[in-house]
C-alpha cells in the first residue's frame, strides 16, 4: 500500500506569513453566490487510505484557508488544508508522515450527507472568514464588477441596497410585512367602490341607472323617481350581500391557517430573569457543559473549535434567557426563532439554524454531536494508517439515531414547486455549533424578496454581543469573537414547504406575509365573471336597440311634430323610459338565486363529500370548460411509489411471482448453521457462493437465476440515499424510511419485502439484515456517493464489504470493493456491458406507466479504487469546471464494462379512479394539459399509467431548448403532427413563451394533449392566461399545492384539491373538493345542469317582461309568476348515469347553443307574438277601455307564464308542481281583492280563448321542431 502523501510543513505562529492572513484568503470565485455554484454536495466521505490526505471542498464549493486562529492559541502542526491534528499540543511527530488521524467521533450524525461534503462543512465553524470584496463593508452584500465593467443581473439582485438585515431573535429596526395570509378580495375600503365598479360595468346595470336618474329630469319624468330607484338598489343589494358572504367565507378560511400555532423561542435579558429561572437557564446549556466535560474525560483535548473556546470562555456569561412559547402563525415577525418538528407547515421563509433529533434512549445532545463531529473532522476520520490497519472500531449500532444530529432536515416542497423529492436541508456549522442562547449574537444578512424558489445568497454573522448584532453598521472584523458563514439554499425553508424528518428544527424567520416566495409567486386575487353574464349583457344591448327602434318608430309615426310642447328627442327619450321595463331588471336577482341553489346542491352532493363552493358567481361555467389544465403531484397521483416490477435478464417477476424473489433471496442470503460459534458471524459478500445444501436438486439455470436474483436485490439494498428511522408510536417502535427521492424508498421498501431489510446506515457504513432470522447479513463500508443529477440521471455507490461480524474494519486490501449504480435508460444503455434485452424490457415497462431504472455493478481492485480515490480527490480540488472534471474521473474509471444486472419498474399511485375520469373528460371534448415541477422521466410515465397520453399515441419531447434557432423545426413537425402529445421541459416551454408566443399557443391548443415538467408557478399561470386570451374559451385549472395558486387563480374556474400537507391551493380555488375524480361529477353533472338551468331561467325572465300596469306588474313579476320561473332551477333533462354514459352531452355546451343569439330572437318572437296576441284579442272581445279589459288580459298572461313554465320542464319535481299550483290558487284567492277589474260574466270563455291563441301555434312549432331535429337528450333517452 503506498503511504500517505506527507504533510505540509507547520510554520510557528510568529511567522509573518501567519500574520498576514494568506491562509484565510478565499477566492471571490468560491464564495460568489450569485454565481451558479454546482458542487458535488453528496460526495461521501473519503476513504480510509484517503481521508488522512488532502481535505476535500466543502459544502458550496466552501474552501476554507488556513486557521491562523488556531495557530495563535499554540496549536502545533497541520497537515494540508489543515487536516491531521493530533491530540496534544506539544508532539512533534504530530506531523510525521505516518500520522493516522485517529481519535475521530464515533457518532454518525448525517448519514445522508456525503463524506466529501459533510467533513468540510464541518470545518467552516473552525474559522474567521475573511470576505471578498464583494461581501465586505457592513456585512452586505456588495456587488461585483465583470471584467468589463458591467454588473451582471444576478449580482446587481443582491446588491447591498437589496439585502435585508435580520438580528435573530431579537425585535427589528426595520418594520417587515405582517405573516398573515390573505386570499380575500376585499377589504372594509374597497369592498364598496369595487363592487359597485364591477356592477356598474355591466351595461345592463348601467342602462337602469340612467333610466333611474332620467326621473330627476322634468322633462323625462314619467312616474316616481323611488319606482325606478328601488328595484335599481335592491337587486345592487342582492348582489353585492353575496359577494360580501363569499369574502367573508374566505376570510374565515384564510384566519385558520393564520391562527395555527407554533413554537417560539424568546430571548430576554439574562440579567433581568427571574432567580426560579436560573436552574431552567442551566439547562438549557447542559448540552454544551456536558460537551465539555465528556471530551476532557474521554479524550482531554484541547484544541477546541473557535466557537467552542468562546462558549467556555463565556460559559458563565450567557447572552439571553430562552424560553419556549406558543404564538399564531399571524403574529410572527422577522427575527423570531421557529421550533419546528416532522410534519408541521413551514409558515414563513425562514433560514435554518440548528437541526437535531432526541434520542429517547439516552443520547448525547445536538450540541455534542456537533462538537464531536467538527472534532473528528480536525483530527481525521475512522483511517486506516500506512499499513492498512484501521484504527477505529465501528460506531455501535443504534436504530434510533437520527440524521439530524449534524444540522440535517429533510422538507417536503411538493406544495410550493409540486417536485415530490425531499430535499435536505443543512444548518451551518457556524449556527449549529452554539447554544440557543447564543442566537441573539447572530445577524443574518439575505437578499431582497423575490420569486426564485430554488435561490437564495445569504450570509450568517456571530457579533460579540447582542448589541453588536443590531446595529446595522456592525462591521465585519477579523477579531476573536466574530465570526461568518455563507448561505446558500441549503440553508433554507420556504414557507408552505412541511418538516420531512425526526427531530427538531430551530430556524429565524427571514421574510413573512407578502414577500415570501409562495406570495410572491402568487397572483392577487380577481373577481371572477361567468361567460353567461356577458352573454346576458350582450342581449341586453340588443333588447335595449329593440327599445330604441321602438321609440324611434313610434315618434316616427307621428312626423317627428313637436306636441304638448315636447320636442321629438324629447318623446323618444321618454318612451325609451316608458319601455325600459322590457329589459327586466329582475334578471339579475333571478339569476343570482339560481347561483347560490347551484352553490348549495353541489356542497350538499354525497356524491362529492367535502366539496365547497368558495366562488358562487361562476357556476354555470363548470359546463362551458374547453381546456383542463392539472397539476400532477397530488392531484393526478397520490406522490406514493410502489415497486411493481423487475427483470433480471431471462425474467421478470411482478404480482405473485414476487414469492419466488423472496425464495431466492432467503436463500442467497441464508449462513448454514455448524457448530463453529465463528459461522455465526459470517457476513454475506458478492463473491459469496450459495450454500451447497440448499442448490442440491436445482438446476443449473434456476441456480444462475436465483445467483442473479440475489445480486440485484443486492444492489437494491445498497446503491439509494436511504436512512431508516426509528420513532415510537402507541408504545412500539416503528420504522420509516427518509430519502430525497420517493422511488428509492420504494425500493428499499420493497428489498425488505422480499427479505433483505435496511436496518442501519449512516454516511460510514450500511448494514442489512435478514428479515427471517432478524440478523445482520450484510454490512459494508460507504466508501463514495455518487447522487442523483437531472443532468446525470443515474446515482452511484462505492462499498468496501465485511466478511465477519467480529472484523468491524476489515483493510481495503483484502476486501471486496464493488461499484454499483443505477439510473434512466437512456445514460445506463451506453454505460453497462453489451447486452440484447435491455432496450426492449424498458420499452415494455414505460408502456405500462412505469418509471425505469437499470442497476449494474463493477468489482475493483484495491489499485483501481486507490487510482481512482487519487484523481477523483484531485479533480474535487480543482477551481475551474470543478464538476466536469470529477465526473470525468467517475466516467473513465467507474462507468467502464458495468456488468448489468435488472431493470426495476417502480409505479407511481394514481388518484383514485383517474384514469377513467381523464378518458370520460376527453370523450366530453374537454383538452387536458398537465403541468407540473417535477421531472420530465416522471411526467411520462405518469402521463401513460393515467391513460392521459392514449396507448399507440406519439409521444413527441422538448427538452432542453436553449436557442431560438432550434425551435422552428419542432413547432413545424407538431403543425404535421395534430394527434400527437407534446412533452416539454419548462426552459423550452419559456424559450416558446418568448420567442414564438402566438405560433406555439396556436399548435398547442389544438393537440389533445400537452404535458409540461419543471414548471414555475408563474410559469403555470401564464400558460392559463395565454390560453383564456387566444382561444377565448373556459380554462379550469386544478391543482392541491401552494405552486398551483396563480395557476387556479389564473383560470375561468380554479378548483383546488385538498392537499395532505397544505390548504393553501384549496383556499384560494373557486371550487374544493377532496379527489380528482370529484372533478368529473362537478363538471358533467352540475356544470351542465346549472348551465342548462341558468340559461333557460334568463329567457323566461325576458319573456315575462310584458306589462300591462306599473303596480300590476309588481305581482306578475313577484307573487304570480316568481316562484314557477324559479323552480326551473330543479329542471333536468337526463339523470345523472346518462350524464357519465354519454359524457358527448357535455360536449354540446361548448357551443353555447342553450342561450344563443337564436334562442334569443326565437323567445322574442314569441314573446310579441304572444303579447300581442293577448293585448289585442283582449281590446277586441271586451271594451276597449276599462277593468275588464285589464283583468282579462292580465289573467291570461298569468296563466300563459304558468303553461309556459310547465311545457318547458323536462324532469318534474314537487317543487315544480307546488309552485305552479300554488300560484295559481294563490292568484285565484286574490280576485275577490280585485273585484273592480274582475266580471265573471263572459269572463271565463274569454280567458280560454285568448289562452289558446297564444299558447297553441308556440307550443306546435315545438313539438315540430323536436320531431324533424330532436336534441340529443331525447336522443339518449330513447335508447
Amino acid at each position: 500500500m503506498p503511504s500517505t502523501p506527507p504533510s505540509r510543513p507547520f510554520e510557528p505562529s510568529e511567522s509573518p506569513s501567519h500574520d498576514s492572513d494568506s491562509d484565510l484568503d478565499l477566492d471571490a470565485y468560491e464564495l460568489d453566490f450569485a454565481s451558479e455554484n454546482k458542487g458535488n454536495l453528496n460526495g461521501q466521505q473519503t476513504t480510509a487510505s484517503a481521508a488522512s490526505r488532502t481535505s476535500r471542498i466543502a459544502l458550496r464549493t466552501l474552501r476554507m484557508g488556513g486557521l491562523r486562529r488556531a495557530s495563535k492559541r499554540g496549536i502545533r502542526g497541520y497537515g494540508e488544508l489543515g487536516q491531521g491534528r493530533d491530540d496534544s499540543e506539544q508532539n512533534p511527530r504530530n506531523w510525521s508522515d505516518d500520522h493516522d488521524g485517529a481519535g475521530g467521533s464515533h457518532e454518525d450524525d448525517a448519514p445522508l450527507l456525503g463524506g466529501h461534503q459533510r467533513s468540510h462543512s464541518r470545518r467552516l465553524s473552525i474559522s474567521s472568514l475573511r470576505l471578498p470584496s464583494f461581501l465586505s463593508g457592513n456585512g452586505k452584500l456588495q456587488q461585483q464588477q465583470q471584467p468589463d465593467g458591467e454588473t451582471s443581473e444576478g449580482q446587481e439582485e443582491n446588491s447591498a441596497s437589496d439585502s435585508r438585515l435580520v438580528a435573530v431573535g431579537s425585535t427589528q429596526t426595520t418594520r417587515f410585512p405582517d405573516n398573515i395570509v390573505s386570499n380575500a378580495k376585499y377589504t372594509a375600503l374597497t369592498f364598496l367602490p369595487v363592487t359597485l365598479y364591477n356592477e356598474f360595468s355591466f351595461f345592463f346595470n348601467m342602462y337602469f341607472l340612467l333610466v333611474a336618474l332620467s326621473q330627476a329630469i322634468p322633462a323625462l319624468r314619467i312616474g316616481y323617481l323611488s319606482t325606478y330607484i328601488a328595484p335599481l338598489a335592491f337587486v345592487l343589494c342582492i348582489t353585492m350581500g353575496k359577494e360580501a358572504y363569499d369574502d367573508i367565507a374566505r376570510r374565515r378560511r384564510d384566519n385558520e391557517a393564520n391562527s395555527e400555532e407554533y413554537r417560539v423561542l424568546e430571548f430576554s435579558d439574562p440579567q433581568s430573569r427571574p432567580a426560579s429561572a436560573r436552574p431552567h437557564r442551566r439547562l438549557l446549556k447542559s448540552d454544551s457543559h456536558n460537551k465539555r466535560a465528556s471530551r476532557r474525560q474521554r479524550e482531554s483535548r484541547h484544541d477546541l473549535t473557535d466557537i467552542q473556546e468562546e462558549a467556555e470562555d463565556d460559559s458563565d456569561k450567557p447572552s439571553s434567557f430562552v424560553r419556549e412559547l406558543q404564538r399564531k402563525s399571524k403574529d410572527l415577525k422577522v427575527g423570531d426563532v421557529l421550533k419546528l418538528s416532522k410534519g408541521q407547515r413551514v409558515p414563513a421563509d425562514v433560514v435554518i439554524l440548528q437541526s437535531y433529533s432526541v434520542d429517547t434512549h439516552g443520547s448525547s445532545s445536538p450540541a455534542k454531536e456537533v462538537a464531536d463531529e467538527e472534532m473528528l473532522v480536525i483530527l481525521g476520520g475512522p483511517d486506516m494508517d500506512a499499513k492498512g490497519k484501521q484504527t477505529e472500531t465501528e460506531p455501535p449500532r443504534d436504530d434510533t439515531a437520527s440524521t439530524e444530529g449534524a444540522g440535517e432536515t429533510f422538507i417536503r416542497t411538493d406544495q410550493l414547486d409540486g417536485e415530490t423529492d425531499w430535499k435536505l436541508r443543512v444548518a451551518s456549522p457556524l449556527t449549529q455549533g452554539i447554544a440557543p442562547e447564543e442566537f441573539v449574537r447572530l445577524r443574518v444578512t439575505g437578499g431582497k424578496p423575490d420569486r426564485k424558489v430554488n435561490e437564495f445568497v445569504g450570509l450568517v454573522e456571530l457579533f460579540p454581543t447582542k448589541q453588536d448584532a443590531l446595529s446595522h453598521h456592525s462591521v465585519l472584523q477579523q477579531d476573536d469573537n466574530h465570526h461568518s458563514a455563507p448561505l446558500s439554499i441549503d440553508q433554507t425553508a420556504w414557507a408552505n414547504t412541511v418538516v420531512a424528518s425526526q427531530g427538531t428544527t430551530l430556524a429565524v424567520i427571514m421574510y413573512t406575509g407578502p414577500q415570501t416566495r409562495s406570495s410572491l409567486s402568487t397572483s392577487p386575487s380577481r373577481s371572477k365573471t361567468g361567460l353567461l353574464e356577458y352573454e346576458i349583457n350582450a342581449l341586453t344591448k340588443i333588447l335595449c336597440a329593440l327599445t330604441l327602434t321602438l321609440s324611434i318608430v313610434l315618434v316616427a309615426l307621428e312626423g317627428f311634430q313637436k306636441t304638448e310642447g315636447s320636442v321629438w328627442y324629447i318623446k323618444i327619450m321618454r318612451f325609451l323610459v316608458l319601455f325600459s321595463t322590457i329589459v327586466p331588471i329582475s334578471l339579475r336577482v333571478n339569476l343570482d338565486m339560481g347561483k347560490s341553489a347551484y352553490s348549495r346542491f353541489i356542497q350538499r352532493d354525497p356524491g362529492i363529500p367535502g366539496a365547497v363552493v368558495r366562488t358562487s358567481t361562476i357556476p354555470e361555467d363548470l359546463g362551458r370548460i374547453e381546456y383542463l389544465l392539472s397539476d400532477k403531484t397530488g392531484t393526478v397521483t397520490q406522490n406514493d411509489m410502489e415497486m411493481k416490477k423487475i427483470h433480471v435478464g431471462t425474467v421478470s417477476y411482478a404480482n405473485d411471482a414476487m414469492d419466488e424473489v423472496k425464495t431466492y433471496v432467503r436463500q442467497g442470503f441464508h449462513v448454514q448453521p455448524t457448530t463453529d460459534p465463528s459461522s455465526r458471524t459470517v457476513l454475506v459478500t458478492p463473491s459469496s457462493n450459495v450454500p451447497n445444501v440448499i442448490n442440491v436438486g436445482a438446476t443449473r439455470t434456476r441456480r444462475e437465476i436465483g445467483s442473479r436474483v440475489r445480486d440485484v436485490v443486492l444492489a437494491l439494498a445498497l446503491c439509494h440515499n436511504v436512512t431508516p428511522t426509528t420513532e415510537m408510536e402507541d408504545g412500539s417502535e416503528v420504522t420509516s424510511y427518509q430519502a430525497s427521492s420517493p422511488d428509492e424508498i420504494a425500493i428499499v421498501k420493497w428489498t425488505e419485502s422480499v427479505g433483505l431489510r435496511l436496518s442501519y446506515r449512516d454516511r460510514r457504513t450500511m448494514t442489512l439484515e435478514s428479515t427471517e432470522t432478524r440478523r445482520p447479513v450484510v454490512r459494508v463500508r460507504v466508501l463514495e456517493v455518487f447522487p442523483f443529477t437531472s443532468e446525470g440521471k443515474r446515482m452511484g455507490i462505492v462499498v468496501h464489504f465485511h466478511d465477519d461480524v467480529a472484523n468491524s474494519g476489515p483493510s481495503l486490501t483484502t476486501g471486496e470493493i464493488w461499484f454499483y449504480q443505477k439510473g434512466a435508460d437512456t445514460v445506463m444503455s451506453s454505460i453497462v456491458a453489451a447486452n440484447d434485452w435491455l432496450d426492449e424490457e424498458t420499452a415494455n415497462m414505460a408502456r405500462e406507466g412505469l418509471r425505469t431504472l437499470v442497476v449494474g455493478r463493477k468489482k475493483l481492485s484495491y489499485q483501481q479504487y486507490h487510482e481512482f480515490s487519487a484523481r477523483y480527490q484531485e479533480a474535487s480540488l480543482s477551481i475551474a469546471n470543478r464538476d466536469a472534471g470529477m465526473q470525468r474521473v467517475v466516467s473513465q474509471f467507474l462507468e467502464t464494462d458495468i456488468e448489468l444486472l435488472g431493470v426495476t419498474g417502480v409505479e407511481d399511485k394514481l388518484q383514485k379512479d383517474v384514469k377513467p375520469s381523464l378518458e370520460l373528460l376527453r370523450n366530453a371534448g374537454i383538452k387536458i394539459w398537465m403541468l407540473t415541477g417535477d421531472k420530465i422521466e416522471t411526467a411520462r410515465c405518469v402521463a401513460v399509467s393515467s391513460k392521459l397520453v392514449a396507448r399507440g399515441q406519439h409521444i413527441y419531447t422538448v427538452a432542453k431548448l436553449q436557442r431560438p434557432e432550434g425551435a422552428r423545426e419542432h413547432l413545424d413537425f407538431l403543425q404535421g403532427k395534430p394527434e400527437a402529445c407534446l412533452l416539454i421541459d419548462g426552459e423550452s416551454l419559456q424559450l416558446f413563451l418568448t420567442h414564438f408566443r402566438s405560433e406555439f399557443i396556436s399548435i398547442a391548443v389544438k393537440l389533445p394533449t400537452v404535458v409540461a415538467c419543471r414548471c414555475s408557478p408563474t410559469q403555470k399561470a401564464e400558460v392559463a392566461k395565454l390560453i383564456k386570451d387566444f382561444t377565448k374559451k373556459r380554462v379550469c385549472c386544478i391543482g392541491d399545492g401552494g405552486n398551483d395558486v396563480s395557476m387556479i387563480q389564473a383560470a375561468d374556474v380554479g378548483v383546488g384539491i385538498v392537499g395532505k400537507e397544505g390548504r393553501q391551493a384549496s383556499l384560494a380555488a373557486d371550487f374544493s373538493i377532496e379527489q380528482f375524480c370529484h372533478l368529473v361529477k362537478l363538471l358533467v353533472w352540475h356544470g351542465r345542469n346549472s348551465y342548462k338551468r341558468s340559461a333557460k331561467l334568463a329567457q323566461f325572465v325576458i319573456h315575462r317582461g310584458l306589462i300591462i300596469a306599473d303596480w300590476l306588474l309588481v305581482g306578475y313579476a313577484t307573487i304570480y309568476t316568481a316562484a314557477p320561473v324559479l323552480s326551473l332551477v330543479l329542471d333536468k333533462d337526463v339523470d345523472e348515469n346518462l350524464a357519465n354514459l354519454y359524457p358527448e352531452l357535455y360536449k354540446e355546451l361548448t357551443s353555447g347553443s342553450s342561450l344563443s343569439y337564436r334562442t334569443f330572437f326565437v323567445w322574442v318572437f314569441v314573446s310579441i307574438y304572444q303579447g300581442g296576441m293577448i293585448q289585442g284579442l283582449s281590446q277586441v272581445l271586451t271594451e276597449v277601455a276599462g277593468p275588464k279589459m285589464v283583468a282579462v288580459s292580465y289573467t291570461v298572461l298569468v296563466l300563459n307564464e304558468l303553461i309556459m313554465v310547465a311545457i318547458e320542464i323536462t324532469t318534474w319535481h314537487p317543487v315544480m308542481i307546488l309552485s305552479i299550483l300554488g300560484t295559481f290558487l294563490v292568484y285565484v284567492g286574490s280576485i275577490p281583492f280585485l273585484s273592480e277589474y274582475f266580471d265573471l260574466r263572459g269572463f271565463v270563455w274569454r280567458i280560454f280563448a285568448i289562452g289558446a291563441v297564444s299558447l297553441i301555434p308556440p307550443y306546435a312549432g315545438k313539438l315540430i321542431r323536436r320531431a324533424i331535429k330532436p336534441p340529443s337528450y331525447r336522443k339518449v333517452q330513447n335508447r
